[in-house]
Parts: structure tokens; sequence; C-alpha cells
């Protein structure tokens, strides 16, 4: 395949993804007529449903991020160092929410934790928040866990526990300052694509009544004409600022190792 050829490829799959994404935008912009305008993104950031959505769902990610790395390090990290013959189940495991669809899982949800249950969890406003950063975390486990089990396999996992179990150091110890920090790096990456997805899921947000980001974007999108478009602008943003941080983060810890 000759330069000429192959550049055109790539300019042909350059404009299929980037002229929606330029249609979109200047929709968005054109709220005013016969110009260009910023009204569209005025009225929805000007909008209290917004600030109080974004900030739930803000808030959301960043407990679900939380909550699997607890989750995720600590089990990756055994299973690597201690149940090596279990690695292929744990992986199968981790990749049923790719296969499960998320109404599944929600209505699963519903049923076994519903107000007639042995655990009403759906009964309080902190049930239903739990059971849908529950929801958040297995929907991102797939992506948590191949994150840090691939910055696992670039370290000596082995080696690293036994010399800090020579000096005395427990399994918290080892975890929290030996295991973590040199998994760092993909447990952001990690985090980041979890921060996205939680920023755009509607399905276990709208089921579980929840006052998430994407169910407001699909309230929007049902009643308003530009600000949908805004909305769903911001989104991108977000979308690609993750990918960016990622990027960033990735490159910087290169750098410090090469310094070093």
């Amino acid at each position: 395949m000759t330069r000429a050829a192959s550049w055109a490829i790539l300019l042909l799959g350059l404009t299929y993804f980037i002229l929606p994404l330029l249609g979109m935008i200047e929709f968005s912009l054109s709220m005013r007529r016969g110009e260009y305008s910023f009204d569209a993104y005025v009225a929805v950031l000007g909008d209290p449903q917004f600030r109080q959505t974004f900030s739930y769902s803000v808030m959301m990610a960043l407990l679900t991020i939380v909550f699997g790395m607890l989750l995720v390090v600590p089990t990756a990290f055994w299973v690597r160092l201690k149940l090596p013959h279990l690695r292929p189940v744990v992986e199968f495991i981790t990749l049923l929410p790719l296969v499960i669809p998320a109404i599944v899982v929600v209505f699963g949800y519903i049923r076994l934790y519903n107000t007639s249950s042995w655990l009403p969890l759906t009964g309080s406003v902190l049930g239903t928040n739990l059971l849908l950063m529950f929801g958040y975390a297995t929907l991102s486990l797939p992506y948590m866990y191949r994150a840090v089990d691939t910055g696992l396999r670039t370290i000596d996992v082995t080696t690293l526990t036994e010399a800090a179990q020579s000096l005395g150091a427990g399994w918290i110890t080892i975890l929290g300052r030996i295991i973590l920090p040199n998994v760092l790096v993909a447990v952001l990456s990690g985090a980041f694509v979890t921060f996205a997805i939680v920023m755009g899921e509607f399905t276990m947000a709208a089921l579980l009544n929840r006052p998430a980001f994407g169910p407001y974007l699909q309230l929007m999108g049902a009643n308003k004409a530009y600000e949908p478009f805004a909305l769903a602008t911001i989104a991108f943003i977000i979308t690609w600022a993750c990918m960016g941080l990622i990027q960033l983060v990735t490159r910087f810890t290169k750098h410090d190792k090469a310094a070093r």
C-alpha cells in the first residue's frame, strides 16, 4: 500500500469521525438565529438541575473509583502472587459485565434489594446510592482490572513482596506502600476510564431513579432543541479530557523512569 493510499484512508477515517462532531458543535452554537453564540451553553450551565446532576455524577464517580481500587488492586495482587492458576477464572468473571447488559444487572438489583426483600436497599437514598455505586463498579470492572493487571505485569511482585516481608512489613503496608505506588499509573488509567463511564451512564441511574448526569442528558434531549447538543459536547469534552489525562500520566511516568 502506497503512502498516498495510507493518507487517503486516514483522512477518510478522520472525516467519518470528525464531521459528525463538528456538526454537533456547530448546531449547539446556532441557538441565536443568524449567528453563532454560546446561548445554549449558558442556558445549560445556568440550569440548577445541571449543576445538581453533574455534581452528583462526579461524586459517584469518585466513590466508584475508590471502591474499585480497594477491590481490584488487592484481588489482582493476590491472584498474581498466590493464585495464578485461578487467573483465567478471575479474568472471565471480570469480563462478564461486557456480556451482561446493564439493564439486566439493575433489574437484578431491584429484584434482590427492593423494599420487601431481606436487605431493602432501595428503601432509602443511601441504600440506593450504594446500589448505584456497586453497579458502576461492575460496569467499570473490566477496564479497572485489566489496567491494574497490566501494571502488575511490569513489576516483580514476588520479589518485592518477599523483600518487604523480610523487613517485617505486613500485607497492608505491602499493598499501600509498595504495590500501589508501582501500579499507580495503571490505577489512574482505570480511574479515568471509570470516571468517563460513570458520567455518561444512563440505564442504571434512570431505573434506580437517581439524579445523575446521564438521565438529565436524556431528559434534555426529549424536551429541548439546542441544549442537548451543548450537553453532548460537554460530555464529549469530559471523555476526551479523561483520555488526555491518561496519556499525560503515562508520558510523565515514562519520563520520570527515564530520568532515574
